[in-house]
């Protein structure tokens, strides 16, 4: 069998996969009954080592997703194919003895991984991330940590600061993969205060992976912190990840490699022999410049060997990118010694390499300028040892300050909060604009060198760390197996067709825009985007309350991978991966008392009192499938319970109707119909298939039956849940609709669920609220007895009547999605540049004096109503 094409996402092949790759993949339900079945062949039909592993399954046990893994490689095919016969499987996975493979050696103290190109030893605990790296036996680096500074006063008192040194210390190591393609070996811990005796403070927990391929000569680093202190008085000064590394060569044959912009790249050795009065020799020069082992210094003009003494060696050298704007590099001889600029520019590659004749290492960070500040420094290269610090967070930059950005102004009580709301859209309270517990992720790759490549190899790993290759399936495979529910490949086969496609990439091309006009990056914001123009000032509303950073409000995330799975596009792609890296791990607490929930709109990711679900919601991240990604896999296992959180924060505290009587308690907690089961029903569909879960299977049946034999289904608005049962109360008599139940996943998680699972009855009350959420007033009374209130986002809701025509077959209720999609456009200001309301192209991307006022909301929930909406009524657009 021909199998399925897998392509690489940026159209071509790389040059080099120097540490392999990993992607996930899909298959039609009943089709594959595990990945035993699974083997991978190259564009001419050859038989490749690979590794699959689970990643979800459908409701009947069938492989739902896997991950795939192949080895490193020098020449990758330009195309691949993955054919699911158990007639042509290796027995569990493992490649014939000939094929390359990855071991894994463990001990009581250490586990030992060889790619069969290089080896690392990572100690189980301590305060090494790894005790050594070697390429084929021969020492790289060793001693890897991780280093911090605090600073125990405000950055503007820096004068008087005291910074204390910190090191990560390991205290547990799990071997997650084994081989024999890929191995992952996950080390949890937490920094240490250096010194201090038995007081020392400990505090930012950290969980790092290594990634390893068969093959590989390099190993990829994913880094993640929790940031657990208190923004009031802990302001972090450096955050980075340190490499010692053993020096034998003479001065003039220790090499510098530091990537600046556009691929370009400081090349130097730490004694120069180039520019000198004297001249060594062209050959000399020449092998220096090449980064090859001089000829013997005995072969030189005497000139110049006797006064090699004379020379300055260099020592040290920094690269600092402290804006997403410029960074600098410098160099000093030694420590005590001036410094002496070097050059600078406008965004640096974020990698480096120290080597000499017997080896080196590499170190590349991903989205290094992006997430500035970034900083790259290299001490001790004219020792016998020297050290490499990829710093996430530059010691030169402002220590992070994280304080809330004003005083309350009052505002104590819930009815002075809402007044507040009603001015600046921030919904404050008091203590709830607190940090503690958000998390950043860093992915690095560590390149093991045998000796000193040229600068045309570096450059090429410097990109594949920076922009890694990726494999994937094309979206019309991705559509025909039936995942993530209502979408289609796209189509530009009808005028009106092309229209809506030139609509939907005209959007995706004005936000990857705004973020490079706008400079959207920096360490905690870098993913996100800006929720609503300030067409006054002609900026986005960056300093007013809720109108700021966006944090997934109306779901762009899922927006963005709704177009990639419909495109393909590598630029999108990208875009939704870095949303979901910063909405995922910033927007959201991953310890403290509001662990598993999300923070809404605001100037700063972490300071809404509106913590929520609808934010933290898995419907946002269950992407990750594509990549098998197993952090992102962490802030899913985060949320299994979360259930649990509806007991310490009422999400509708200030405005619940019957505050003066509602007491949660385990057998009645209110869970709103909409955005809240929404996000839970996303979490135990998610469970569920990832892992088999019963008690996640249970609860998202149980309460899918319960919706069912609600009187008035979803339009109920609230049920009472018992968390011991995970049950609703099915008595409850009410009619209550919000515009914002919809928006946040819902439509997409009971799209998927009505396909997987038989529920005629939750079926029924889902098609109902579809058909009468923007139905007439007549229509509504009919049915419910009373007209809805609350009806907002009527483009946004377009697609519950696209649903319900397509579900029922029902010619009126498609033109009717139609013709309330082309009316929805009052819901953008009626002075933007988007001309919405009559889908007519081409749009014009204006200069920043006279840029849109349109919100983000209002685009992401447009783009998912054109999406889903040609899916399900396409045939019936005019």
């Amino acid at each position: 069998m021909a199998g399925t094409l897998i392509r690489w996402i940026d159209g071509q092949a790389p040059a080099e996969i120097s540490g392999g790759t990993t992607w996930g993949m899909p298959f039609s339900r009943g089709s594959v009954q595990g990945t035993a079945a699974l083997a991978v062949t190259d564009a001419a039909g050859a038989r490749l080592a690979s590794q699959a592993w689970p990643l979800a399954t459908w409701p009947d046990g069938s492989l739902k997703w896997a991950g795939i893994a192949l080895p490193a490689t020098g020449s990758p095919s330009d195309t691949y194919h993955v054919t699911a016969d158990a007639g042509t499987a290796t027995v569990a996975g493992r490649p014939p003895s000939d094929r390359p493979s990855v071991t894994v050696t463990e001990s009581a103290d250490a586990l030992t991984v060889d790619t069969g190109a290089l080896q690392m030893v990572i100690d189980r605990t301590g305060r090494s991330l790894f005790r050594s790296l070697s390429r084929n036996g021969e020492p790289i680096a060793r001693d890897a940590r991780l280093v911090s500074l605090l600073q125990d006063t405000v950055p503007e008192d820096a004068g008087t600061a005291r910074r204390d040194a910190f090191t990560g210390e390991v205290t547990a190591v799990v071997l997650e993969q084994s081989g024999p393609v890929r191995a992952v070996v996950r080390l949890e811990g937490r920094h240490r205060q250096d010194g201090a005796g038995g007081n020392r403070r400990s505090w930012l927990p950290f969980v790092v992976r290594f990634y390893f391929h068969a093959n590989a000569r390099s190993v990829r680093m994913v880094h993640s912190f929790i940031w657990d202190g208190d923004a009031g008085r802990d302001f972090l000064a450096g955050l980075g990840v340190r490499f010692t590394l053993p020096l034998e060569a003479e001065l003039h044959n220790r090499h510098i490699r530091i990537g600046g912009a556009d691929g370009g790249f400081l090349a130097e050795a730490v004694r120069g022999l180039t520019g000198l009065r004297r001249d060594p020799g062209a050959d000399v020069r020449g092998a220096q410049i090449a980064g090859r082992a001089t000829p013997p210094a005995e072969t030189w003009n005497p000139e110049v060997s006797s006064r090699l003494h004379l020379i300055p060696a260099w020592g040290d050298y920094t690269l600092s990118q402290l804006s997403a704007d410029g960074f600098e590099l410098r160099k000093r001889t030694a420590a005590g010694h001036g410094w002496v600029g070097i050059s600078g520019g406008t965004r640096a590659a974020g990698f480096c390499s120290l080597s000499d004749t017997r080896g080196g290492l590499g170190v590349g960070i991903k989205g290094f300028w992006q997430s500035h500040p970034g900083q790259l420094d290299i001490r001790g290269a004219a020792g016998s040892e020297a050290s490499l610090t990829a710093w996430l967070f530059s010691p030169e930059a402002q220590p992070m300050d994280l304080r809330f950005y004003h005083d309350g102004m009052g505002q104590e009580t819930f009815e002075e909060q809402l007044e507040g709301l009603e001015i600046t859209y921030e919904d404050y309270e008091p203590g709830f604009g607190n940090p503690a517990g958000i998390a950043r992720t860093h992915e690095l790759t560590l390149f093991a060198y045998e000796a000193t490549p040229s600068t045309e190899s570096l450059a090429a790993d410097a990109v594949s760390a920076s922009t890694p290759a990726l494999l994937q399936a094309s979206p019309e495979y991705l559509h025909s197996v039936g995942v993530f529910g209502d979408w289609a490949p796209v189509d530009r086969s009808t005028p009106a067709r092309a229209r809506l496609e030139d609509s939907l990439d005209f959007l995706f091309d004005f936000y990857a825009g705004q973020v490079e006009q706008r400079r959207w990056y920096g360490f905690w914001n870098y993913g996100d985007v800006m929720h609503t123009y300030d067409f006054d000032r002609h900026t986005w509303r960056y300093d007013v309350g809720g109108y700021a950073w966006d944090n997934s409000e109306l779901s762009p995330d899922l927006w963005l991978w709704y177009s990639y799975l419909r495109s393909g596009r590598a630029d999108i792609f990208r875009f939704a991966e870095a949303m979901t890296r910063h909405t995922g791990e910033v927007d959201v607490y991953h310890l403290g008392p509001w662990k598993g929930l999300g923070s809404r709109h605001n100037v700063q990711h972490w300071g809404c009192s509106a913590k929520q679900l609808r934010i933290s919601t898995p419907a946002y991240r269950r992407f990750y499938y594509l990549t098998a990604d197993e952090r992102t896999g962490d802030l899913l296992t985060e949320l299994v319970d979360s259930d649990q959180n509806f007991l310490g924060l009422d999400p509708v505290r200030k405005v619940r109707p019957d505050a003066a009587t509602y007491r949660p308690n385990r057998g009645a907690l209110g869970v709103g119909l909409g955005t809240d089961w929404g996000s839970l029903a996303a979490t135990w569909l998610t469970d569920w298939e990832r892992t088999g879960n019963p008690h996640s299977r249970d609860r998202l049946l149980g309460t899918m039956a319960d919706i069912g034999a609600l009187k008035y289904g979803f339009l109920t608005g609230e049920a009472l849940y018992d968390l011991d049962k995970g049950r609703f109360d099915t008595g409850r008599e009410q009619i209550s609709v919000s515009h914002l139940s919809a928006v946040f996943g819902l439509v997409e998680i009971c799209s998927e669920l009505l396909d997987l699972v038989d529920d005629p009855e939750f079926e029924r009350a889902w098609l109902q609220y579809c058909r009468l959420f923007l139905a007439t007033k007549e229509e509504q009374v009919e049915a419910v007895g009373q007209p809805l209130e609350g009806v907002y986002l009527t483009q946004a809701h377009s697609r519950l009547t696209a649903y319900a025509a397509a579900r029922l077959q029902d010619r009126d209720l498609a033109a009717r999605a139609w013709e309330s999609f082309t009316e929805g456009g009052e819901h953008l200001n009626h002075e933007s540049a988007f001309t919405l309301r009559k889908i007519e192209p081409p749009f014009v991307l204006l200069p920043v004096d006279e840029a849109p006022t349109v919100s983000t909301n209002d685009t992401a929930q447009f783009g998912l109503a054109v999406i889903q909406n040609l899916a399900l009524v396409g045939q019936y657009l005019g």
